[in-house]
């Protein structure tokens, strides 16, 4: 008997055929049914609009559905979408050559692949190969991603359970000023002496393989926690001294969100091998490994080998270089600088009218507001930001609570680069409502 496409399940048994045929990876579905998305929102099926604070996944940078987007992607699935892995398409070789021409010397050589894990678990793989070393350094509220290498270079949620994590892992502490750990006379994070202590740590535990060092500009999954101006650059000396590589993930700071089109423009180093991913394929599974010629070199005379069945595939490469012609044609480095000064102004007048924020992290359109019980204990509550959040989603705006032991609930909110002032201030206003009802309730 040949086989019958099933029809749509009616809502009404939506929520049964989820519970039913859906693995759970990762906390509660969001309880709405997503019809549509344009823009800066999205359309349930009961045909409510909500205000997308988090650009999908952290993703969609041009918002959902932008009409180049939809466009190139009309076109180039027609003539090209997927080749033989060890083939080569125009797309492909021009987002390389485009890539390569936003980034300083000596980034030029470019490897396309898929997700933020898997560009990770390239950059690893690559770093162990041209080291002969094996050991990964990363913060310990890291999130790079759930595959082998990425997971073992993951601290921030996800270890427990899964039996042993890969050899040669170790976590550093992330330097976060709103909690210092290591702190000046006045109170301020020390963190040169967190940074030295830390580095004591590794060079006691390390067998002598020390390859690389793998970590974000901006630790999001971590509670958007910024480093301080200088700590990169010391980072960056910490990893020479020790023949190691310096490898940045801009999976969520890449591409202008920042404002600047990298994260680590800020600080002046180069890191020896950059990911990216999510920012650039605006929602598409589009990432990529960026690094020195002389590295790949190495890597290739060692016989470096990532053959997968997405690697270079053309449809999404060209989604990859209309991301560029928008980012440069319309400014949005600069976009997201102004637009995110009002944003964290927005989120400082919030706080001024609510005792139960704490901080106000980020920069550019990454931004993270810190809930907490007590301001001078900063101490935390779970329930909070729980309440929060869906106290937001049921006013039409969605936003995403970071909840780790020791921090209060950080909101990451990472609006879409295209976001409208009104839009902007539309999602502060929900948000100020949100706090002020379910704060009371604490």
């Amino acid at each position: 008997m040949a086989a019958t496409t099933p029809t749509p399940s009616p809502t009404d048994t939506f929520w049964t055929d989820a519970e039913r045929h859906l693995v759970r990876y990762g906390g509660e579905f969001t309880p709405e049914i997503i019809e549509h998305a344009a823009g800066s929102f999205l359309r349930t099926a009961s045909g409510r609009r909500i205000l997308d604070f988090t650009s999908g996944q952290m993703s969609a940078i041009l918002g959902h559905s932008h009409p180049e987007i939809v466009a190139t992607v009309r076109r180039q699935v027609a003539d090209l979408d997927h080749l033989y892995s060890g083939m080569l398409s125009r797309p492909v070789v021009d987002l390389a050559r485009r890539l390569a021409g936003t980034l300083p010397a000596p980034l030029e050589k470019v490897l396309l692949l898929t997700t933020g894990a898997e560009s990770n678990e390239a950059a690893v793989r690559m770093a162990k190969l041209v080291t002969g070393k094996h050991e990964i350094v990363s913060f310990a509220r890291s999130w790079h991603g759930m595959t082998q290498a990425a997971a073992s270079a993951t601290y921030s949620a996800g270890r427990k359970g899964y039996g042993p994590a890969a050899p040669g892992n170790f976590a550093i502490p992330a330097p976060n000023t709103y909690r210092p750990d290591f702190t000046t006379p006045d109170g301020e994070l020390d963190w040169r002496r967190q940074l030295d202590f830390a580095f004591d740590l590794i060079d006691a535990q390390s067998t002598g393989s020390l390859a690389a060092c793998l970590v974000e500009p901006i630790l999001s999954s971590g509670g958007i926690i910024e480093p301080p101006v200088g700590y990169f650059a010391a980072l960056h000396d910490k990893c020479r001294e020790r023949g190691m590589l310096l490898i940045l993930d801009e999976a969520q700071t890449g591409l202008c969100r920042t404002g600047t089109w990298y994260a680590f423009e800020r600080d002046g180093i180069v890191p020896d091998i950059l990911t990216l991913s999510k920012t650039l394929g605006a929602g598409l599974p589009l990432a990529a490994v960026v690094t020195s010629a002389e590295i790949e070199r190495e890597a290739y005379e060692r016989g470096f080998l990532f053959f997968t069945t997405h690697v270079a595939d053309p449809l999404v490469a060209a989604v990859g270089n209309t991301v560029i012609d928008v980012l440069v044609r319309d400014g949005l480095d600069a976009r997201a600088r102004v637009l995110g000064d009002l944003l964290r102004q927005g989120l400082w007048d919030i706080a001024d009218r609510h005792a139960v924020v704490g901080d106000v992290h980020g920069r550019g359109l990454l931004a993270g507001l810190e809930l907490v019980v007590d301001r001078e204990t900063k101490e935390s509550s779970s329930g909070l930001g729980a309440r929060v959040t869906r106290r937001c989603l049921e006013l039409g705006l969605h936003t995403n609570i970071v909840q780790l032991p020791g921090m209060g609930g950080v909101l990451r909110i990472a609006p879409a680069l295209t976001v409208t002032e009104d839009e902007l201030a539309l999602g502060l206003d929900i948000l100020d409502r949100a706090i002020g009802t379910a704060g009371a309730a604490r």
